[in-house]
């Protein structure tokens, strides 16, 4: 809940007449495909939160939620990739660019402009997504790509070739009126 009201905060602009939708179980997963090894990840404990008034976004989550089929994986992505202890979250603070109304039933094609901040490092983003409003209810999927590289992820040479350069992001969250 305190992660929750965090990103309450995170708002500019924030109204008494907004239109709150939330989440804390979202889900993001990440991919990475090489000739020598797939590596992907989930996290199904994300929080976000929609104001519909404002069309702002803002989604964090915590890096060690990462859950890998691998154990040794999982530890080497927190203590030598992502350094989960120095950096141990991961957030979007954006807004979506399309004049929608969300509480109107209806699928929306978005995209939302803002800044991702990933080990440490904020860079501006634009995600392209898809919203399915109930009027009640939001559910939003999203792809995207990373490049390690903009973040200063760095990747040991000798594991150089199991890791992806540009990683595959997945994002399905559903959300309530709040």
């Amino acid at each position: 809940m305190k992660q929750l009201f965090l990103l309450a905060l995170l708002f500019i602009g924030f109204q008494s007449k907004a239109q709150l939708f939330m989440t804390t179980n979202g889900e993001v997963s990440f991919f990475s495909k090489t000739p020598m090894e797939d590596i992907d990840a989930v996290n199904k404990s994300v929080s976000s939160i929609i104001n519909t008034a404002t069309n702002e976004v803002a989604v964090q989550m915590r890096i060690t939620n990462f859950v890998f089929p691998n154990k040794l994986m999982q530890e080497h992505f927190n203590e030598n990739y992502l350094e989960s202890e120095k950096f141990p979250s991961a957030t979007f603070k954006g807004k979506i660019k399309e004049s929608v109304n969300l509480t109107v039933a209806g699928t929306y094609p978005i995209t939302a402009s803002g800044s991702a901040t990933i080990h440490g490092v904020t860079r501006p983003i634009e995600l392209k997504g898809t919203i399915v409003s109930t009027g009640s209810t939001l559910a939003l999927t999203c792809q995207f790509e990373v490049k390690l590289v903009d973040y200063k992820v760095d990747i040991p040479k000798i594991v150089f070739a199991k890791i992806a350069e540009v990683i595959k992001i997945s994002s399905k969250m559903n959300y309530t009126k709040k």
